[in-house]
């Protein structure tokens, strides 16, 4: 990236702006330095305090504004020209500081630099200026100390984001234009992210929260629902003391252990808005993220339908209790839960602040209602005593302290329905957004609340149990006198009732009968209906807060297509009022329907299924072992959070068994949609950390075990160049190694003076992903080499891991070897000479309209259009004018062309996205193509052939020599492949004419034993016939040109010839080895005469003995014997076995 030139000093009339370069939006990289200037020799100018309109790249100078004042001219990229001194004293203003200018290091101002990832602005020390730098190592450097905001991402709400000074300009020589480095390992954020974190770092005056208000009153709101006043009564007069204490206790402990789980993922890294959702997506991936916060979302939406009604029901109540009631009980509900839903979402939509406040004023009627309880229950009234309230005494604490189930009712009944009482906790991570400190803030306000309201629950269910009987008939009449003492039991009799009549009849009053039993008791009854007002109420605002919040989260983050209407924020806090208003519509739908009672099981069991995933999250990030796991919260276990996930399923199951059924399907089908949907995201989530951790530990497993034949699989090294240069070769090898071998598409570059080792990496991982969008299942290995040969003995040695190293090379004919240099030819039969020597099989595949379309212009357009669709900038693609050979893979066979410049790449609008291995062409008016020549064509026809179903036909194996059996393996992997199903496997072998049908039987049996299923054997017994004459004469004619004819020279002569050019044929040569001439000769005959017809042929590949047979001669054997052929494949296996018939 071209930097520009500047000092801190007054305007100048001629001052280049960073504007002039660093257009947002030009397309373009920046103008590079001229190879005489590097960007550390760019001429001192005074720094510009404004920009003008002149944005063109040509434009240098601009007119400033010199009131522009301080904004402005802060963050200019300065550079100081070191090479001349002078100059640098002469263009700069005299107010230039020029101290510390001999020392050579480049100088940068804090300056707003639009990085390759975007345009965002990043900031960049300046270190000959900045005192820090100065006074920690005493000179002026452009190596920058550790600094927080070098690892912010893009536009970091937090603060800016500095970019440290990269490896190239640091390293790189002073003459060459430093690469531009973008993210490393993987810190960009996703276009969704970067808008949110942009948002929210130009937002002023963003409202808050710290962990009190944010986190602890919205919890302990939540959680002292309105169970505590009209059902724990209930459920201590069921289970009695002991057992609601456990029911309290066990709900704590997972709700606990959820809140420790949380707190470690809230703790491991900065969080954003989106609570749960955003702490499972971003610890699981997309897939579990994206199916939960979906449901968690809607859970919350219709949470607010449950807690509206429950307020209008006790509004109702009293209606009713005053004779007032509008119409009837039903549409009385309705009418005041619509109301109540409008008023709530009034304060939702007037902002945080409001909904904070209101909030607060909540919790102090709540408080105060659980204050008036406890008061109330000191105070002893003989008017309560009918009604079952006789204050703390130990008789009844002992007779309420085992269980009383009545109506069917059971342990895990009672308990499921106490157990949505404590599913509060995540109210305050769900508003993380709005946090000031969401790592401080979401474990102390969330474990404090868990352990305030437990409390509190176990203080309700010891004191209910302790001052107030199971049943009361609330008569004044129920007293017994002192003479029928002995025949009155309960522990009522001791105050002078006897409340035997409920034993057989129901009773009004008491634990089990009376739900307003608190009321009854507390100090003043209308606080403990305020409490209940304030407990539903609370509740349903926290809810309708929280799902827009969580449902913007996930929209931003466009995991469900369609649904990013609602990620857009309003106002200073970004409010998803889209959110609120869906929000709004779906609580009032239930409110209207009015049977919660079935929808009550499935959304706590939604609930219980985010906090079984919080849960799940931390042991699996833990196990994973990713060095990226960093809580600051420590006070958590890996398998006390599986433990917790593992409660959570239980008890989801308890409370209602096809609820959780229907639950798990709901999260199961999300979860597979997804996958299938792949989002393009990266959240380095605790799922790669483990396929990692996985693939490492089972790399080294395989590496301790020795390999077997049963085990044998073709692991090819396919030297394909640039992967979709050679479709043909890419679909064949893919086809038998597929789910079976491993598969690496190895490309040499060669030719360059000085290699740029970072094209080689972007290289390396764009095709890898095209490799992976087109189902490919292999791998990219580019490198650089001097020569091909070099390059493939780099490949031959270093690619692969372990036992995943190739033990195939895989080539492509050389069609085109009489047209070049002869000296590619002796490099291209080295290279299989070097996969002998390092005991790898040997594979060509030779097509007669050839196998490299890197020049046909237009075949890159899918690689294009892929990457730009990923948000991929400054895509390379791989062109070239001239036709390249099939072999040299390693060529430098394609020209960079950036996309706007290329003819060749043009985005078709109708494309779906489906990535077909095949480069199909395109038309786009904007940009015609020439029209392609009949041989192009029917080389682009010949490409796509192994991509199309394989219809009824043969596989011809010419098993001619026993290379260890790859030569029999490769087709029957081809044929067990859908593709190839339809084709049989026929096998042709050498033979004596007196032997063939000793020779059939003996091959026969011998592939019953290998259990490889063939339809036809033939015999081949003339072989060894002598081949036809035209044929011989076509041959010496092939080889005239290559032939070093020494007997027509000197001796002295032809070994200095032999010696420059070792590829040629002697005469004692070709007479040694004129009858394994012949034999290729003859073979391609027979050939032609019994597998024309086939869809492939599979032939032994002949040996050619390393120093005695010339590269030329081993080439015209290739040639004579492959030639007008269907698609043929050469295989010579490294002579070991990779069959067997033992079990």
């Amino acid at each position: 990236m071209s930097a520009l030139s500047s000092a801190p000093s007054a305007p100048s009339e001629n001052t280049a702006t960073e504007e002039d370069f660093l257009t947002p939006d030009a397309g373009q990289r920046p103008p590079g330095p001229t190879p005489s200037q590097s960007r550390f020799q760019v001429d001192l100018v005074a720094e510009a305090a404004g920009a003008t309109d002149d944005k063109s790249p040509n434009s240098d100078c601009a007119a400033a504004d010199p009131g522009a004042g301080g904004e402005e001219a802060k963050g200019r990229f300065r550079v100081v020209n070191f090479a001349d001194p002078s100059a640098a004293g002469s263009a700069a203003s005299p107010e230039a500081p020029t101290e510390g200018l001999q020392n050579g290091d480049t100088v940068m101002s804090e300056t707003s630099l639009h990085s390759s990832t975007g345009g965002q602005h990043h900031y960049h020390y300046d270190t000959h200026t900045n005192t820090y730098y100065l006074r920690t190592f005493g000179h002026n450097t452009i190596d920058a100390v550790p600094n927080i905001d070098f690892y912010r991402q893009t536009a970091a709400p937090l603060g800016e984001k500095l970019i440290r000074p990269t490896l190239s300009e640091l390293h790189d020589e002073l003459d060459k234009e430093p690469f531009e480095d973008g993210f490393a390992n993987g810190e960009e954020l996703t276009p969704a992210e970067e808008a949110a974190a942009k948002e929210a770092a130009e937002s002023k005056g963003v409202v808050k929260f710290g962990w009190i208000k944010g986190v602890l009153v919205r919890c302990m709101l939540n959680i002292w629902g309105v169970m505590l006043f009209i059902r724990m009564t209930w459920i201590v007069g069921q289970a009695g003391i002991a057992l609601s204490c456990l029911i309290v206790i066990m709900a704590t402990i997972v709700t606990t252990i959820t809140g420790l789980s949380t707190s470690a993922i809230a703790t491991n890294g900065f969080v954003r808005g989106g609570g749960a959702y955003y702490l499972i997506s971003r610890s699981l991936g997309p897939e579990f993220g994206g199916s939960i916060g979906l449901i968690f979302a809607f859970a919350n939406a219709v949470a607010v339908a449950m807690y509206v009604v429950g307020f209008a029901e006790t509004v109702v109540q009293l209606l009713t209790g005053a004779d007032a009631l509008m119409t009837d009980e039903t549409n009385d509900i309705r009418i005041i839960g619509t109301i109540t839903v409008i008023v709530l979402l009034g304060i939702s939509v007037a902002g945080m602040e409001w909904e904070a406040k209101a909030q607060i004023f909540l919790l102090i009627v709540l408080i105060t209602a659980i204050i008036n309880y406890f008061i109330g229950s000191f105070i002893t009234i003989k008017s309560k005593e009918a009604m079952g309230f006789f204050g703390y005494d130990g008789s009844i604490m002992w007779e309420n302290m085992g269980p009383d189930f009545r109506k069917e009712e059971t342990f895990f009944s009672v308990f499921a329905i106490f157990f949505p009482a404590a599913t509060g906790i995540l109210a305050g991570a769900n508003i993380s957004g709005d946090l000031a400190d969401p790592q401080l803030a979401i474990p102390r306000g969330t474990l404090l609340a868990i352990l305030v309201t437990g409390i509190v629950y176990l203080g309700v269910a010891i004191s209910t149990g302790s001052c107030i009987v199971r049943d009361a008939t609330g008569s004044g009449n129920d007293t017994v006198s002192s003479q029928f003492m002995s025949n009155c039991t309960g522990a009522s009799c001791k105050f002078g009732y006897d409340f035997s009549f409920c034993s057989e009849n129901k009773c009004p009053y008491g634990l089990h009968n009376d739900f307003q039993v608190m009321s009854m008791v507390s100090g003043f009854g209308p606080i403990i209906t305020a409490g209940i007002f304030s407990a539903t109420l609370s509740s349903a605002l926290a809810s309708l807060v929280s799902a827009p919040k969580v449902f913007q989260a996930l929209c931003k983050d466009n995991i469900y297509p369609g649904l990013s209407l609602f990620a857009k924020g309003y106002g200073k806090n970004n409010e998803p009022l889209r959110g609120y208003i869906l929000t709004f519509f779906i609580a009032l739908a239930f409110i209207l329907i009015a049977e919660l009672n079935t929808i009550a099981p499935i959304i706590s069991n939604f609930f219980l299924a985010s906090y079984a995933l919080i849960n799940f999250s931390v042991f699996h990030a833990s196990l994973a072992n990713s060095p990226g796991w960093r809580p600051s919260f420590k006070y958590y276990n890996m398998w006390v959070s599986l433990a917790g996930a593992v409660l959570c399923c239980v008890v989801m199951f308890v409370i209602n068994w096809w609820a959780a059924l229907l639950t798990n399907v709901i999260v199961m089908g999300l979860y597979i949609y997804v996958s299938y949907k792949k989002p393009d995201v990266n959240w380095g989530s605790s799922t790669q950390a483990l396929t990692y951790h996985q693939a490492l530990t089972h790399t080294l497993h395989l590496s301790g075990v020795e390999d077997h034949i049963k085990n044998f699989r073709p692991q090819c090294l396919v030297m394909t160049g640039y992967p979709n240069s050679r479709p043909a070769l890419l679909d064949l090898v893919h086809s038998f190694t597929k789910n079976v071998g491993l598969m690496i598409c190895g490309h040499i570059r060669t030719g360059y003076r000085r290699p740029n080792f970072k094209d080689l990496a972007t290289d390396q991982s764009r095709y890898q992903r095209w490799l992976l969008r087109n189902e490919t299942k292999a791998f990219y290995t580019p490198v650089f080499a001097e020569d091909m040969r070099h390059g493939t003995q780099y490949l031959l040695q270093a690619a692969g891991l372990g036992r995943l190293k190739p033990n195939t090379l895989v080539l492509g004919f050389k069609n085109d070897w009489r047209d070049g240099d002869m000296m590619n030819v002796e490099t291209y039969i080295s290279m299989i000479h070097d996969a002998f020597d390092f005991q790898f099989g040997a594979v060509i595949l030779r097509l007669k309209e050839g196998l490299d379309v890197s020049h046909i212009q237009g075949q890159d357009d899918l690689l294009s259009s892929q990457e730009k669709s990923s948000g991929m900038k400054d895509v390379i693609v791989s062109i070239d004018t001239s036709k390249d050979s099939d072999a040299e893979s390693s060529k430098p066979s394609s020209k960079a062309t950036s996309l706007q410049n290329s003819p060749a790449i043009q985005k078709d609008d109708d494309d779906d996205g489906k990535a077909t291995t095949q480069p199909l062409l395109k038309k786009d008016k904007r940009s015609p193509t020439m029209p392609l020549n009949v041989s192009d064509q029917r080389l682009l026809e010949a490409s796509q052939q192994f991509q199309k179903k394989q219809g009824k036909g043969t596989v011809d194996v010419w098993w001619l020599f026993d290379d260890g059996g790859l030569t029999l393996l490769i087709p029957y992997l081809l044929t067990n492949k859908k593709r190839w199903k339809d084709c049989k496997i026929r096998v042709f072998i050498g033979g004596k004419i007196n032997r063939i049908d000793h020779d059939r039987r003996a091959m026969a049996t011998l592939l019953s034993k290998f259990r490889i299923d063939f339809s036809d054997i033939t015999v081949l017994g003339d072989i060894n016939t002598k081949p036809k004459k035209e044929n011989l004469l076509a041959f010496e004619e092939l080889i005239e040109p290559y032939r070093l004819k020494e007997d027509d020279m000197e001796q002295d002569a032809a070994e200095r010839l032999k010696n420059s050019e070792p590829w040629r044929i002697t005469d004692n040569e070709l007479e040694l080895y004129r009858a394994k001439t012949n034999r290729q000769i003859r073979l391609n005959e027979l050939l032609k005469e019994h597998s024309s017809t086939a869809n492939l042929i599979v032939m032994s590949l002949p040996l050619a003995r390393k120093g005695a047979v010339s590269s030329a001669l081993y080439m015209a054997w290739l040639e004579v014997l492959s030639k007008d052929l269907p698609p043929i494949l050469l295989v010579r296996g490294n002579h070991q076995s990779v069959l067997t018939f033992y079990s």
